[in-house]
Order: C-alpha cells, then structure tokens, then sequence
C-alpha cells in the first residue's frame, strides 16, 4: 500500500536534493522515541526476554546503554512535550492525563523546541511518526474541516518536515499528514476494535492501514536519510508507534516470537530501527550521527489482555507496575546511545537520564547554548558519553509524573512518591493510607520497603526540593 510518494518539490529542496551549505563538522542527531517499549522487551536489558531484538542488541554493542534512564511522565504525551521543549509537562497547561487526535496544540506559542534549536544551527529538522502534541484543525461549523491547512502543528515548532499521524495510532482521525495537510480525506467511519487490536471508532481515510502504518514510518525514515548528504547536518525525530495498541505485526513478522502478538510486533520494531540504522551506514552518516533509543513511557503489555504476561515474558522486567504508574515500572525506559569516536562502544552507564536531557545535549552537540528560558529541565549527557563524569552525578534530581498528576522526585539513591498508591492503573492495597513513599533505589529497586518514616530528614529534603522545582519555573542551574 502507498501512502504518499514524498516527490514534492518542498520535499527535494529541504532535504539534500540541493546543496544549500557549507560541510560541517556538527553531528547528525536521530532520536528514537518507541511507543510503550519497557526494558524488559530487550535481549540487551533483560536476559530471560522472550522477544528477539538483534537490532537493538547490536546499537547497545556498538555505544553505551543506560540503567536509569527515565520518560519525564509514565504516559504519551507529556513525555513527547517534554522530549521536544525539554520542559516537564506539568509545567504546561497539561496537568494530567493525554491529549486525543483532535486536541489543541500544547506547545506554547514562541516556545525553543529542540528542532527550532537546531534549525537556527543550520539542521534540516523532520519529524516522522507520531506526534501526539496537538494540532489545530480546521471546522467547518461543528464539523471537522479536513481540506483546510493545519494550523500549529509541527512546522510551527521548527520542524521542515512532518510525516505522520496526530496521536497514537488507536485514536482518530486515521489519516496520514504531511506538514500542514492531510493527505487522504477521513471521509469514512471504522468501529471500535478490542485487544490487542485495540482502536477506537472514528473516522478513517479509504487507504489507511493500521498494520501498515509501522513499516510505512521506517521506510519514509529511510528515504529522509537517504537524502542527506554531509554538506548539512539534519536532525529526525522518530517517533514510531510501537509497540503501543493496536499491536499489529505484518504478516512477516507474526509468530516469530514467544511473547504473542505484541512480542512479534516489538520484534517488527525493532526491524524497523534495524533499517533506519543501516541506511544511516549506507549513507556514510553513521559515523558522524548522535543517535539516541528510547521510549515514551514503560510497557502497558502486564494487562492480561495483551495475552503477554500469560507467556512468561517480564515487559519491565524487575520494576513494579506499569504505563501510567509513578513506579518505575511506569518510567523506567530503555536508553541506547550510538556516537562514534565520542561514545565508548560496549559501555554501560548507571547515571540518571531523563527524556528532557534531549534538549541541551542538542545545544551542547551543536555549538550554541540554551536561552533562560528555554530547556528549564534538560542536562546535557554529553559529559557522560564523553566519559568527563565519574561519579558525580549528572542532574541534581529528577521528577516523575503519572497519567493523574502524582508527583515522584528522585535524587541519588532516594526516591520519595508524594501520594498513596500507584498513581496510575496499577493497584494497590487499599489497607495501605500512607500518602508518602519513601524507597531505597540501591537496596530496593523494586519499591517494597517504604521506609519514609524512618528517614523523615530525607522526606523533608526531597519534599522541599520538588517544591522548590516547582515554584522556581526550572530544575537546573542555568
């Protein structure tokens, strides 16, 4: 199924059919934001995982692997706000919970985004996949007005190219955008379907495939890259929908796994990171490239309806609960960094990261600095790709969110959940009425001790660190 053949000229004159500039020494920057990928899903995190990822195995080989690193939310889209400004969502006007396919942009007008950051730099800047942010569509009456540009999507945030969906692949409108239009009507209706092909009912274009929708975005990837040439430096932003609902592996791919359908689409996945990467070495890119893997949030696979846990397999591995949670099962994340000649190969580092930290490692990596007012709660990993941190620690603290607005603050070994329970779709026991949790990270990684009582001088200093987080607009020292 064709899509869209990507042959207008507004897409030869942005990305390298002409040569707009001088060589460069900047790095080509990927980032690669998988949907509901938990560590657990990895050959390379989780020994016993039943899902193949070969790609994903041999990236962690080649650059350095993280063991903390964190989504800034347990949820989609304030993590992609803060992965694009590099600002905790709760600052925004989003305070819990996600926006839907017809949402409002979230992004402030005049805001720095990574891309805008980097377009001032000289980058070719796309975006290809999922954008979740909001968008503004136009109405025609109470209707939705579809023939009519969009207005405040991601070409208004500083990216040059947009090909994808505006939410998550289970959420209408089903229709493929390319910058500020849509390319086939949604002019029909397609009912509601159940796990694990879960979508809901909405209006849908003639030519649009969900199964489709995974491979169409590696291979749109693949031209981008094969466009580019050394001359300018480009920054993709891929944010694939996988292995988040509906879980629809292609043919090729169903069955190949021990962990079901979501499994095999997790195994599709990462295929498809396995294609982006060798057109990057095809190109001769490689070697000049920062490119970071991660994802969105932990896995929501640990509900039965996903007919995973059944089969053996541990999504999130060690980490209790899931997407939505302010445990780490909820955002503890893969984080796979590949930076030839910078990056040591076959590393691992123990240093907290967080998904914020894509935008200062983008300043730093192209030669500019961070305005006051922009990137509030980002830190640059570049000093530990580089190997100028030892043991000292990269960000002073880090805060955690969940779909209802629970707030998390981690610093060093200590974490301190400000609320009872899970914050999110994971339950707890209903005897237990503490509204603080207190954990020991090092001794008790899997939060079954909450200590606070016994170390209330460590409750008062995270509780009056996250207020003053809070109040103070930022959590760093810029």
């Amino acid at each position: 199924m064709t899509f869209c053949s990507l042959s207008s000229p507004v897409f030869a004159y942005l990305f390298g059919l002409c040569t707009l500039a001088q060589a460069t020494d900047k790095p080509n920057i990927v980032f690669i934001l998988a949907d509901d990928l938990g560590s657990g899903d990895l050959s390379c995190y989780n020994k016993d995982s039943k899902i193949p990822t070969p790609h994903l195995d041999s990236l962690a080989a080649e650059g350095m692997k993280f063991t903390d690193a964190h989504s800034n939310s347990s949820v989609c889209t304030p993590t992609r706000y803060g992965v694009v400004t590099g600002r905790y969502a709760w600052r925004s006007q989003l305070k819990r919970g996600v926006l839907n396919g017809y949402s409002k942009a979230l992004i402030e007008e005049g805001r720095e985004t990574v891309a805008s950051l980097l377009k001032k730099q000289g980058y070719n800047t796309a975006c290809i996949g999922k954008w979740h942010l909001g968008m503004n569509f136009a109405k025609n009456g109470k209707n939705w007005d579809y023939t009519q540009p969009i207005k405040r999507g991601p070409n208004a945030v500083g990216f040059d190219y947009f090909l994808g969906i505006s939410a998550s692949l289970d959420m209408p409108p089903y229709a493929l955008i390319e910058n500020d239009k849509v390319l086939s009507q949604p002019n029909e209706e397609i009912k509601a379907s159940t796990y694990p092909k879960y979508w809901r009912g909405g209006a849908i274009a003639k030519d649009f495939s969900h199964e489709d929708y995974l491979p169409l975005v590696g291979k749109q990837a693949v031209k981008f890259i094969s466009a580019q040439t050394s001359d300018k430096p480009f920054f993709l932003y891929l944010p694939l929908p996988a292995p988040h609902k509906p879980v629809v592996p292609t043919a090729d791919f169903r069955g190949k796994t021990e962990a079901n359908d979501y499994g095999d689409f997790v195994h599709e996945m990462d295929w498809v990171i396995g294609q982006v990467v060798t057109s990057l070495k095809k190109k001769d890119l490689f070697s000049n490239t920062l490119l970071i893997v991660t994802s969105d949030n932990a896995s929501f696979a640990v509900k039965e309806s996903y007919g995973v846990v059944q089969t053996g397999h541990s999504p999130n591995h060690i980490y209790k609960g899931q997407k939505t949670d302010a445990y780490e099962g909820g955002h503890r994340v893969p984080w796979i960094v590949t930076w030839p000649g910078k990056a040591a190969a076959g590393t691992t580092s123990k240093q907290v990261v967080c998904t914020t930290d894509l935008m200062a490692t983008a300043a730093e990596v192209s030669g500019t600095t961070l305005a006051r007012d922009a990137g509030e709660d980002s830190y640059s990993i570049v000093p530990i790709l580089t190997g100028q941190l030892s043991d000292k620690a990269l960000r002073e603290a880090t805060i955690h969110h969940s779909i209802s607005g629970m707030f998390a603050i981690r610093k060093g070994k200590w974490k301190l959940i400000v609320g009872r329970g899970s914050g999110g779709r994971t339950k707890t026991d209903k005897s237990d009425r503490n509204k603080l949790q207190l954990f020991d990270m090092e001794k008790d990684v899997g939060e079954t001790n909450n200590i606070h009582q016994t170390h209330p001088e460590i409750v008062q200093e995270l509780t009056t660190l996250l207020e003053n987080y809070k109040s103070s607009g930022r959590s760093t020292n810029r």
